[in-house]
């Protein structure tokens, strides 16, 4: 599985320790980014029914010269399809638009909590998984209650939580739970999106010591957090960029510097934001 590090799921799957993130993508452009990654060594693609690039991904896929099973493919559960049966049926119209015959990994985008219809999904991920059209299930923007609900009502815990995580926004305390319950943490926008991050003067100085960017310095900071990245770039030297951040680290000193900052989201707050 190329060059880049891995973690094994609690589920026994392996998965690299870096992605590639296709939001805000378009069909054409995810179908151009994912084949150029794949081609530098990128096995971790993340994708999701909302972001309307599924069969672009797919396409990326399939005119890559890398055998599939050596790819490790994320779509996620729209929240306008939650439910046991809603979930069955999207799950097939993703998987469709993939052109696949199975998914590496299937998440549920948001919890939803108003609704609260995702335990019935959970349970038929369950099933997808057990019939063998999941490699391995896992949710997104859950909290230590979410999680805990699953695995109290069905017994099954997330082998992945992928979460806003950025030095603005660290999380500390889920991904401690995380940890807990050995499930891995993958962080989106994880060089904080929309924000002035890569500006800070610390981060900068931190770049220029390792002849680095500061986007570089930045996943290093997520790697040492033991946490999974999945950058978003179409572009093929920024994807080659942070691909490279398994040959330096950073000392304790600069790993507080990187994550000095007040804390703020960026995107929804998983106890209220609903997506459909």
């Amino acid at each position: 599985m190329s060059d880049i590090p891995t973690y094994t799921l609690n589920d026994g799957m392996v998965i690299p320790a870096l992605g590639l993130g296709t939001w805000p993508m378009d069909d054409a452009l995810a179908e151009q980014a994912v084949r150029g990654a794949l081609g530098l060594g990128y096995r971790l693609v993340d994708t999701a029914a909302n972001y309307g690039n599924e069969r672009g991904v797919g396409r990326g896929i399939a005119g890559s010269d890398v055998p599939r099973e050596e790819v490790v493919v994320t779509t996620k559960l729209p929240g306008r399809h939650h439910g046991y049966e809603e979930t069955l049926a999207s799950f097939e119209e993703s998987r469709r638009r993939l052109g696949l015959d199975y998914v590496d990994l299937y998440l549920i985008h948001w919890p939803l909590p108003r609704l609260d219809r995702y335990v019935a999904s959970w349970r038929a991920m369950i099933k997808l998984r057990e019939e063998g059209l999941v490699r391995s299930i896992g949710v997104s923007n859950f909290t230590p209650e979410h999680i805990t609900r699953l695995e109290k009502e069905t017994g099954v815990l997330p082998s992945v939580n992928q979460i806003e995580l950025h030095p603005l926004f660290p999380q500390p305390e889920l991904r401690a739970f995380h940890a807990d319950k050995g499930i891995v943490t993958e962080s989106w926008s994880p060089l904080g999106r929309g924000s002035h991050l890569l500006d800070d003067p610390r981060i900068a100085d931190i770049a220029r010591k390792y002849g680095v960017s500061p986007g570089q310095v930045v996943l290093r900071w997520h790697i040492q957090l033991d946490a999974l990245p999945i950058p978003k770039s179409a572009d093929h030297e920024r994807q080659r960029d942070n691909l490279h951040v398994f040959d330096f680290r950073l000392t304790p000193e600069e790993m507080t510097a990187v994550g000095h900052h007040t804390r703020r989201r960026i995107g929804g707050d998983p106890e209220t934001h609903e997506e459909f």
